[in-house]
């Protein structure tokens, strides 16, 4: 059995940069992250959009607000100095008829206190400035929004947490954790490690690890996937940057919107479909026990009832081509069927509480010898560094 100081618990951009912190909040102490697959950054994180979000969204004083606007700085600071490549392009968002001016009036007064700098309220001839090609009645600019690769800035994370000597541990699912006194020793699929504290960073299995620390977990993680298409070539001149929807306030996604990718290319979406499967990014993918957990948590039974127009619209958009196509053509009615080619999906891991709450803030829970990070969708990724460094924090007052 091998013995550490602190073991990290999941190899995506939180859990690594919650390591590289913590290596260097504690240089002395021995560090292990543990990750189930070969490769790091292959779910969430392998799947994201690359988009590094300015905050403008979140509730001011939310950990979410808090932790992406921190993040945002350090992010764009750590790219800097390790030549990642990134692109500070503005986004636009959109609102595409009457019924959605006052939502948008709401996210613009949220980045106002959010004190967001150059937003700029865009009447209707002044959109076509930003983006000629799309319909709306009125807009809001928000400068401060980027594009990235996060798997590139997840692996520059790894690379330096080895530098400082932190070890990762891959092809190693954890089977269990036992506690005692003050040590814990989490069992993987091939050995037993002893800790004096473990940090949970395991995505969309997280509340399965921190139910092997406690009988109740109060929030259960029900995967949605998120499917995308690309523009065909001759026709990505239509977008320039990136183009949103004003999103539904009562749920928490963004909708299908424009993406201009840092390698090239435009992707089109995510919808937000509930998956079969935590891992589920095909239609096809089905694990049953998972289908029957989600289907018997009170909290996701409340959505269902709650959102099932929406959730309805969503699964007809992801066996529907033109349905798909007719909500981005909401935004860019050029965009015709045939333009649009199926890409990789992405899975989200959402946190739904008993009472039907799909949590729109992150949630870290900690206990004597654990630290759980229970809820972390987006903006999570631009927030790992800030995210990495409040559980580091955590950690080393222990």
């Amino acid at each position: 059995m091998q013995n550490y100081d602190y073991i990290i618990i999941g190899g995506g951009i939180v859990g690594l940069a919650t390591a590289l912190s913590l290596q260097q909040q504690k240089p002395n102490a021995k560090i292990a992250l543990i990750e189930k697959e070969t490769t790091l950054a292959k779910h969430q994180t392998g799947h994201n959009s690359g988009v590094i979000h300015s905050g403008i969204y979140y509730k001011p004083g939310s950990l979410k607000a808090i932790n992406c606007l921190k993040g945002y700085e350090m992010l764009i600071d750590f790219c800097q100095k390790q030549d990642i490549p990134y692109e500070l392009c503005g986004k636009v968002i959109v609102a595409t008829d009457s019924s959605e001016i006052t939502a948008l009036k709401n996210i613009f007064d949220r980045g106002e206190a959010n004190e967001l700098e150059g937003l700029k309220w865009l009447r209707q001839e002044e959109i076509k400035e930003y983006e000629p090609h799309v319909r709306g009645i009125a807009g809001v600019f928000v400068p401060q929004t980027g594009i990235v690769d996060y798997k590139q800035v997840s692996l520059k994370y790894a690379q330096l947490f080895k530098e400082a000597g932190g070890e990762i541990i891959l092809g190693e699912r954890v089977l269990d954790i036992h506690s005692e006194n003050n040590a814990s020793l989490v069992i993987t699929t091939r050995r037993a490690y002893g800790t004096r504290l473990v940090i949970n960073c395991a995505g969309l299995y997280s509340d399965k690890v921190a139910q092997m620390t406690q009988d109740k977990v109060d929030v259960k993680i029900i995967p949605f996937r998120g499917e995308y298409y690309e523009l065909n070539e001759n026709k990505q001149h239509l977008v320039k940057n990136l183009i949103y929807p004003v999103p539904n306030p009562n749920f928490p996604f963004l909708g299908v919107h424009f993406t201009r990718m840092i390698h090239g290319g435009i992707e089109a979406g995510p919808n937000a479909v509930f998956a079969f499967r935590r891992e589920g990014y095909r239609k096809t993918d089905v694990n049953f026990a998972e289908l029957s957990e989600a289907l018997r948590w009170p909290g996701f039974q409340k959505v269902a009832m709650q959102y099932w127009q929406i959730g309805l619209g969503e699964m007809y958009r992801s066996f529907s081509k033109a349905a798909f196509a007719k909500a981005l053509q909401k935004l860019v009615p050029e965009v015709q069927m045939d333009d649009l080619k199926p890409v990789e999906a992405g899975v989200r891991a959402q946190a739904c509480d008993r009472e039907g709450g799909l949590l729109d803030d992150f949630k870290i829970l900690e206990e004597r010898q654990f630290i759980h990070v229970l809820n972390a969708p987006s903006p999570a990724a631009t927030s790992s560094l800030a995210i990495g460094q409040t559980v580091a924090e955590m950690a080393a007052r222990r």
